[in-house]
């Protein structure tokens, strides 16, 4: 069923603002910086791993965060009656990346006369859509001060300096029949000028410099406003420069890059932040946890498979005790966690009006029609009958639409952080996502009203989920 005109114009603001954020987002540390500054905006107050102070700063009405490789932020907000005996903490958790295209540590290519750029896949992209493409590069450099000193700084290039061009169909006729099949190591280099751009180079230049064309570090260097030789090193995204808007013939589409899974950590965000007028009777702690490499199987120090959760909430339990909550039992901790609950929150494959036989016929999610829980009998998504009841009572009260989804019997389902944090930390966990097109292609497509929907629902997780969670039981 469409919206209704009255909800899709409801929805296209907030939409709007995602978008927005998304053009800001061309790598997960420009995604990050983005968070942060939202968060800084709204009173949250910034920690530092390596800093042993928590406990100093740590408060009931509290709102604080911190970032890991400034690729990856956890920000949370403690309940005005947070007790670690009996509360415990509601998180959402969303990754930052998504697949990309990579520079590789020695990009320096040429064939034919031009100058290419050498880059590595990232994650399971759908390849093909990178022809063709006005592209940029973007992401963060370490820069000396010449005086033993050196600093992270973000960096985009916000003109079109790349492109992979396709091979005419004139020289390749076998592709009306074959189909187009790249080889991702020869075939998906782009092009960044011609050989008479580095025609003035110093052939004696060494190092990291000598690494990578002159023409990119000399780009790089105008946008940072620095000398090249103040660039040591860095991590370094394409991207592509056409933005994301709001489309379709009513305005209901969001045509995007990066989508999966830049839409979850917005409406995540949005969700703490709208919450923030109930924190003050809350007993839980509210968190988000937006992680990096979930794309590459989150085995980073940084990634969802680390140990960055269990510290995050052992260290603030540790604190609260310390603070506040001094009279806390011995084994809070273990308690803490029995009451907690988290929402792993990654796009999830809308049915495709062209392909629709490659979804269950039972469980076929439709754009405007509300968050999808996803359910896989093999562990795939860590969905059970207990979590999905609670979220959907949640839903039900505020009459906010959500749908289901497994995967056929005779397809490979793909996986999200949820079994990786769930297992990790032992916190019941559910597994959710807003229904998209064209995932993992280098635009995508979700509906303006599934993300406005999905804030509503998520906030209200925030606000009221604690309450619906004593009326069930399991372990009796």
């Amino acid at each position: 069923m469409a919206p209704s005109l009255e909800e899709l114009s409801n929805a296209q603001p907030i939409t709007q603002k995602m978008v927005d954020f998304i053009n800001e987002s061309k790598s997960p540390y420009h995604a990050v910086g983005s968070i942060k500054k939202r968060l800084l905006d709204s009173g949250y107050e910034q920690l530092f791993e390596r800093e042993a102070n928590w406990e100093q700063k740590i408060k009931p009405c509290g709102k604080y965060f911190f970032t890991r490789n400034h690729s990856t932020i956890v920000a949370f907000a403690v309940g005005g009656k947070f007790a670690a005996g009996t509360s415990g903490l509601k998180i959402i958790g969303a990754h930052t990346d998504s697949p990309h295209l990579v520079i590789k540590p020695i990009s320096s290519q040429k064939s034919s006369g031009y100058l290419q750029v050498g880059v590595q896949t990232y994650g399971g992209g759908l390849w093909y859509t990178w022809f063709d493409r006005d592209l940029t590069v973007a992401g963060r450099v370490i820069l000396s001060d010449g005086q033993g000193k050196f600093k992270q700084h973000l960096v985009e290039v916000k003109r079109p300096i790349l492109r992979i061009p396709s091979l005419a169909i004139h020289l390749q006729r076998e592709v009306s029949t074959d189909g187009f099949k790249p080889n991702t190591e020869l075939h998906l280099l782009p092009i960044i000028g011609t050989e008479l751009g580095e025609l003035s180079d110093d052939p004696n230049t060494k190092g990291f410099i000598a690494n990578h064309h002159s023409v990119l570090l000399k780009a790089i260097a105008e946008e940072l406003k620095c000398n090249v030789a103040d660039i040591r090193d860095f991590d370094m995204s394409i991207a592509d420069v056409q933005p994301g808007v709001i489309g379709g013939v009513n305005n209901e589409f969001v045509f995007a890059p990066r989508l999966d899974n830049l839409a979850s950590c917005f409406v995540s965000l949005e969700a703490l932040l709208n919450s923030e007028n109930t924190l003050a009777t809350e007993k839980d702690i509210r968190m988000i946890c937006l992680f990096d490499h979930e794309e590459v199987g989150s085995t980073s120090s940084y990634g969802a498979d680390s140990s960055l959760i269990n510290d995050t909430i052992n260290r603030v339990i540790q604190c609260t005790h310390a603070s506040f909550d001094k009279n806390a039992p011995v084994d809070s901790y273990g308690a803490c966690i029995a009451n907690s609950f988290i929402i792993s929150c990654d796009m999830a494959h809308a049915v495709h009006p062209n392909y629709s036989e490659k979804h269950q016929a039972k469980h076929r999610p439709q754009i405007h029609q509300g968050l999808v829980i996803k359910t896989n009998a093999n562990q795939r998504y860590a969905t059970n009958g207990h979590t999905s009841f609670l979220f959907g009572e949640l839903a039900k009260r505020h009459n906010i639409p959500i749908q289901q989804f497994v995967v056929r019997n005779d397809s490979a389902c793909g996986s999200t952080i949820g079994p990786i944090t769930s297992s990790n930390t032992s916190i019941r966990t559910i597994d959710v996502g807003i229904p998209q097109l064209s995932m993992h292609s280098i635009r995508e497509q979700c509906g303006c009203v599934d993300i406005k929907s999905t804030i509503d629902l998520f906030t209200e997780y925030f606000n009221e989920f604690s309450e619906i969670d004593s009326t069930l039981h399991i372990d009796e």
